[in-house]
């Protein structure tokens, strides 16, 4: 099939504001590729864009203020409908791709040749790092940078991992996200716990979600879950937390104290602080326990400062905190693999609780900012009118 003349995309033109727009689709340069999209998920970062919170990695050398107009989406799963020159485009596993072929591209472009890049460093601390559906807006040609569209202009340099034939659509839609949660991998080594950590999540929304099922499918023992929205805490159970706590039904003391007990006393021996709020990170340093880990894994633009006692929080505790500031690279194809074993122990199927046609992109992204919604993907596929709901 050939690819159209013009593709729709859902425009961000300014905080709260969208639109779809047509583009012409180039043919690609030498090492490109164009990816005709089937689903594209509504990602934290997508909210805080909408919101207008557009500044990035603040403090650090990478700060960046984002740029409108910006056609959302890095959090993608597609075919491929053409790849750029005659060289081969070859996927994670090192195996040339073809046109046909389902596949999840990595969010993140780097450079390859910078300090970060060449001393193995995760590829989304690369000085020149470009990002699909974020940094990548559509005033730069060929504009198809990101996934709320009928087709994604993939870069040469892209990252791109074809998807297992057993793995849905709806689930490898979850791979960007789930290998984010390359922290709680590490934390495990540096709590050096026993088989059967206990583990607090704070925060389930699709980010804290999949950390609970990282957690459960790596063998966790007591699994906390802790929502300001009960519908949320309540589907934690369904992905193998063992407690929830809703955070609007208790102060910060009563929510500390009850993790405290349910973890024989001692607090947790990992915290995943996934809120996308600056003030759950105090919470989680009085969760764990001492010589614990803090995984920071939701404060990804800026929203403030916190105040924190080094010496009573950290210090005397001997506690590790982690911060990840995205997915690594590495982690993509094993987050496949990792849901592909397991579709029939975990409903990972259902995690996509609303799927939209691009017509429908600012309800949709309203949507997912609701305890109504899990995980809300925008699906190019569907009629105008269609969608909500799966």
């Amino acid at each position: 099939m050939s690819a159209p003349a013009q593709a729709r995309a859902a425009v961000m033109t300014a905080p709260g504001e969208l639109e779809v727009q047509r583009f012409d689709v180039p043919d690609p340069e030498p090492g490109a590729v164009l990816l005709r999209m089937r689903l594209s998920g509504i990602c934290g970062t997508d909210k805080h864009t909408y919101r207008g919170e557009t500044l990035q990695y603040a403090g650090t050398p990478h700060e960046r203020q984002l740029e409108y107009p910006i056609t959302c989406g890095h959090e993608n799963v597609g075919t491929i409908e053409a790849i750029g020159g005659d060289l081969p485009v070859i996927d994670g596993a090192g195996v040339a791709l073809q046109a046909g072929d389902r596949v999840v591209p990595g969010a993140n472009v780097a450079c390859g040749v910078c300090w970060y890049c060449r001393t193995g460093q995760p590829y989304y601390l690369c000085e020149q790092m470009d990002d699909y559906g974020n940094s990548l807006n559509t005033l730069r040609a060929p504009h198809l940078f990101g996934g709320w569209s009928d087709m994604l202009y993939l870069l040469p340099g892209s990252k791109i991992f074809r998807v297992p034939d057993e793995l849905p659509d709806e689930v490898a839609v979850l791979t960007e996200i789930m290998a984010v949660t390359h922290g709680f991998e590490l934390a495990r080594r540096l709590a050096v716990t026993p088989f059967g950590e206990s583990v607090v999540v704070l925060g389930v929304g699709p980010l804290g979600m999949c950390h609970v099922i990282k957690a459960r499918l790596l063998g966790c023992g007591q699994l906390i879950a802790i929502d300001k929205m009960a519908r949320r805490v309540e589907a934690a159970g369904r992905f193998g937390a063992t407690s929830g706590l809703c955070a609007d039904d208790h102060d910060e003391q009563e929510l500390i104290a009850r993790v405290v007990e349910l973890t024989g006393g001692r607090g947790a021996d990992v915290v995943l602080d996934c809120s996308g709020v600056p003030e759950t990170f105090v919470t989680a340093l009085k969760m764990v326990r001492p010589g614990g880990t803090v995984v920071e894994a939701g404060a990804f633009v800026d929203l403030g400062p916190v105040a924190i006692n080094p010496n009573a929080d950290i210090c005397t505790k001997d506690v590790n905190i982690l911060g990840i500031g995205g997915e690594t690279s590495e982690a993509y194809a094993p987050s496949m693999e990792l849901m592909a074993r397991n579709l029939d122990r975990l409903p990972l199927t259902g995690l996509v609780s609303h799927r939209f046609p691009l017509e429908r992109a600012r309800e949709a992204i309203e949507v997912a900012q609701t305890g109504a919604a899990l995980k809300v993907a925008l699906d190019p596929s569907l009629a105008a009118d269609a969608g909500g709901v799966v």
